[in-house]
């Protein structure tokens, strides 16, 4: 799994480019367009909290666990909606980010965590954060099934008979890669280097195999419900936030971009993991593995058995 060290290697120097472009709150998981690409960005992640909401049954007074919560913005649709949410993340800027807006953000990796402290829980929600679970040392190991397993156990432990959990994550596409291929000296364009870059800015992360795993490594404590694949809407959300970081280029936001940019450059000109992160963003490398298939996303409800 991801330590605390590269989630923040992952997301807390990026953020401040996303929070000046996107908005301070705003929400860099994949979007819920569900084919409606007339829809605005803001609406199609409001429409992603609802939709989620409506998928476990919520009702008001709720109380839900938001592992991986990022900024909080499903904490503060849970709020709005009047339940309580509770978020679970491994990066302390994300957690002052979420506590400095009233949300409840705590610095917890759910394998340490006790359910008992929870108290009484009505859904769980994961969004973007299964992804980050298991790394290549531990698929390379053979333990990528037991990773998931011991999730799905701690969430059963958390949630009562016949309460929901939600995951939505990126998933591998067409085949599963060979992590040994990776290399940054691949050739340009190449899968094998699109991923290299891809494991430098999600270090200590490799995705699940797909749909099928997660279902098969849920059954001893999850009837698996419905999901909804999300490539599409995926490539549609990065267009998005390609758009609006042009406005970073816009003359109110010169100085602050450049502020961050400044603080980051010593970064970039001693680490080469962190210029390979800022390639991957450059070059656009995510979106390049929804289109050639190379990745997936899915959106599913379990249901505790």
């Amino acid at each position: 799994m991801a330590n605390q060290n590269e989630i923040e290697k992952c997301y807390d120097a990026f953020d401040p480019f996303f929070a000046l472009s996107l908005g301070a709150s705003s929400d860099i998981t994949c979007a819920f367009f569900n084919g409606d690409f007339s829809k605005t960005l803001e609406q199609a992640q409001r429409d992603k909290h609802e939709w989620v909401l409506d998928g476990l049954g919520f009702k008001e007074g709720d109380r839900i666990i938001d592992v991986g919560c990022g900024k909080g913005p499903m904490l503060q649709a849970i709020k709005e909606n009047g339940g309580y949410g509770i978020g679970l993340t491994l990066s302390p800027w994300q957690a002052q980010h979420c506590k400095q807006r009233g949300l409840d953000a705590r610095v917890q990796d759910y394998k340490t965590a006790n359910p008992e402290t929870f108290g009484k829980i009505d859904g769980i929600v994961s969004i973007g954060a299964l992804e980050h679970f298991c790394s290549i040392n531990e698929f390379k190991a053979g333990k990528q099934d037991q990773v998931y397993r011991d999730f799905f156990k701690f969430c059963a432990n958390v949630l009562p008979k016949g309460k929901k959990l939600y995951l939505h994550m990126m998933v591998w596409g067409k085949r599963v890669p060979n992590p040994d291929d990776l290399t940054m000296s691949a050739p340009e364009d190449s899968e094998e280097l699109i991923l290299a870059r891809a494991s430098k800015f999600y270090p200590g992360s490799w995705l699940p195999t797909g749909k099928n795993q997660l279902v098969e490594c849920a059954k001893p404590y999850f009837n698996f419900l419905s999901s909804n694949n999300g490539r599409l809407d995926y490539i549609e959300t990065l267009n998005r936030w390609g758009t609006a970081a042009k406005s970073l280029y816009k003359t109110r936001k010169i100085l602050p971009t450049a502020k961050i940019a400044i603080k980051l450059l010593p970064i970039y000109l001693t680490s080469p993991d962190f210029r390979a992160q800022v390639e991957f963003l450059r070059k656009s490398d995510q979106k390049a593995c929804f289109q050639r298939e190379i990745m997936s996303h899915e959106r599913m409800f379990f249901e505790k058995a």
